[in-house]
């Protein structure tokens, strides 16, 4: 199968599964879970879910059995972009051609959609699964996401060095696609060469990404 096409294959999973979370509309709290689908399934390349997948599949591993922790790294990608999108940050209106959570649900209900139980309520043995679980949560905190939002954030307006940039980048976009990498390594029941060989891409093209 060729690249374009295993693409697809990898992403329509990742969009099926993704559709069928936070969908409940007869909880009291229906509308953070409605503002959480609305981001969610408002498209997007997937390209960190697909990359869970497709890693996991380089390692032998079952695909469908790691759809919940691609799905984990989209949420957290997903509330990452709802947060970036606040008028406390870059105050956007519009994400992927639709209005912005905020715009529609409000900016305390969007600064409160996000997720990350996902992985834990998977059937993946728990090693796999808090492995998964530390590798997210290290790409979504402060030497991660948050790290780099704040460092974008200090360098408006200035003149950075490649050396400042290359940290920004590292955090805001390499990090997510590098837990992205390892969590399908992890998945597959990857050994420690196919992990960093999996790092190696992944920083790579995390540069060229944000590039």
């Amino acid at each position: 199968m060729d690249y374009q096409t295993q693409y697809q294959v990898y992403k329509a999973l990742a969009d099926a599964a993704l559709n069928t979370y936070f969908a409940d509309t007869t909880v009291s709290y229906h509308r953070l879970l409605e503002a959480m689908h609305y981001s969610l399934t408002a498209g997007g390349k997937r390209l960190r879910p697909v990359l869970v997948l497709a890693f996991c599949a380089a390692c032998g591993g079952d695909v469908r059995a790691a759809l919940p922790v691609a799905c984990a790294v989209e949420m957290v990608h997903t509330y990452s972009l709802i947060h970036d999108d606040l008028p406390c940050m870059d105050n956007d209106d519009l994400r992927r051609g639709k209005p912005t959570n905020h715009v529609v649900y409000g900016e305390c209900t969007a600064t409160l959609a996000g997720a990350f139980h996902t992985i834990l309520s998977t059937e993946l043995p728990a090693d796999v699964r808090a492995e998964c679980a530390r590798l997210l949560a290290e790409a979504a905190g402060e030497n991660g996401i948050c790290g780099g939002q704040q460092l974008d954030m200090e360098g408006e307006g200035k003149v950075l060095t490649q050396e400042e940039l290359m940290d920004i980048n590292d955090r805001k976009t390499s990090a997510m696609i590098h837990a992205a990498c390892l969590m399908g390594v992890t998945c597959g029941g990857g050994n420690a060469q196919q992990r960093a060989a999996a790092a190696q891409y992944a920083k790579a093209l995390g540069l060229a990404f944000q590039i």
